[in-house]
């Protein structure tokens, strides 16, 4: 590992961690030239390669910033940490390569994306659906709404006063 400040590749590791629920190790090293510390992480490389399909048909190679980055969006703002959001991402790939071996639709993606989301945070899923499924009215919006409190009321009846009657 080249160190980030004299480009040297002298460096001890001295602190090592697991990360991200077990899936990365967090390393804390020393270069021996210059003395700065820094930090890296490990994750295995997964071998299986996913092409994600467009909805357009154009395919596209998987990408998990995309994924990082539609999370992060729905829930900005919102009481939600950021190791909750890597442990959500973590989650949502998991099922995304256990599920599929070549090719997944960038729809089959969203909708593994929102029932995670759903989960940890009602406001950011319907954000997030209200995109990923390009609500064009304000009816569809509170429609979605509608079945987000329904669910939640299944789940436990005493969460939907928080939506309101």
């Amino acid at each position: 590992m080249y160190c980030p400040s004299c480009k040297e590749n002298q460096n001890k590791v001295i602190d090592s961690r697991l990360t991200e629920g077990g899936a990365a190790i967090r390393r804390r090293r020393v270069c021996s030239e210059c003395g700065r510390r820094f930090t890296t992480k490990e994750r295995v490389e997964r071998e299986i390669r996913l092409t994600v399909v467009k909805a357009g048909g154009q395919r596209v190679p998987y990408q998990r910033d995309k994924i990082a980055a539609g999370i992060e969006r729905a829930c900005y703002k919102l009481d939600v940490s950021e190791v909750e959001l890597q442990a959500l991402l973590i989650r949502v790939e998991e099922d995304l390569f256990n599920e599929h071996d070549r090719e997944i639709s960038s729809e089959q993606i969203g909708s593994v994306v929102g029932r995670h989301l759903q989960r940890l945070n009602q406001v950011a899923y319907v954000r997030f659906m209200s995109v990923h499924r390009k609500f064009q009215t304000v009816e569809e919006f509170v429609e979605e709404i509608r079945d987000v409190r329904v669910e939640v009321a299944r789940d436990d009846p005493r969460q939907e006063s928080l939506f309101g009657s």
